[in-house]
């Protein structure tokens, strides 16, 4: 006598359905990403948070959070670099960057729109990997010369991501 076979069937939302879409693009994003090359270690343009912002404007702050999470696990996974230094930079930059995001939900996008969340969020992120990377991996004030020149560029792409997002999201989904 063989034990009855039971058969478990998870139907996906269409949250899920959707979510799985944004987090796809992210991950895809942070792939074509690590394979430009970085005049400095830690200068990237953060293309994955384009869609993180279109995710929270359309969606809201839990569903980008899921996303951003999403793509900082499966895009270590995928590159090989889950739970190398590469992926807790990873996770404190975007755990920063959700923070200040959340924080700002309370302002209107009328007044503070995707440029400044952008700018904002690129803030936050280089800077908890700095301090991360302070604390943990270089563990000397030194590293903080550097910081002028990671600051720099969070404005610049921070600026640039956000006018991408904010084109993007005068489209249709």
């Amino acid at each position: 006598m063989s034990p009855s076979a039971t058969t478990l069937l998870v139907e996906p939302s269409a949250r899920d359905r959707r979510l799985a879409r944004y987090a796809a693009a992210a991950i895809a994003a942070s792939l074509v990403e690590a394979a430009i090359p970085s005049p400095l270690p830690g200068v990237k343009p953060g293309l994955a948070n384009i869609v993180i912002l279109i995710v929270l404007a359309r969606h809201g702050w839990r569903d980008a959070a899921w996303v951003s999470v999403l793509r900082v696990v499966a895009g270590s996974l995928l590159a090989g670099q889950f739970l190398a230094p590469g992926f807790f930079l990873a996770g404190a930059g975007a755990l920063a960057s959700l923070a200040v995001l959340g924080a700002l939900q309370a302002l209107s996008w009328h007044w503070l729109g995707p440029v400044g969340r952008s700018v904002a969020a690129a803030f936050a992120h280089i800077g908890a990997q700095l301090v991360l990377a302070r604390l943990w991996l270089v563990p000397h004030d030194g590293l903080f010369n550097l910081a002028p020149v990671f600051f720099g560029a969070a404005l610049l792409f921070g600026v640039l991501n956000g006018i991408v997002a904010a084109r993007l999201m005068q489209e249709k989904d």
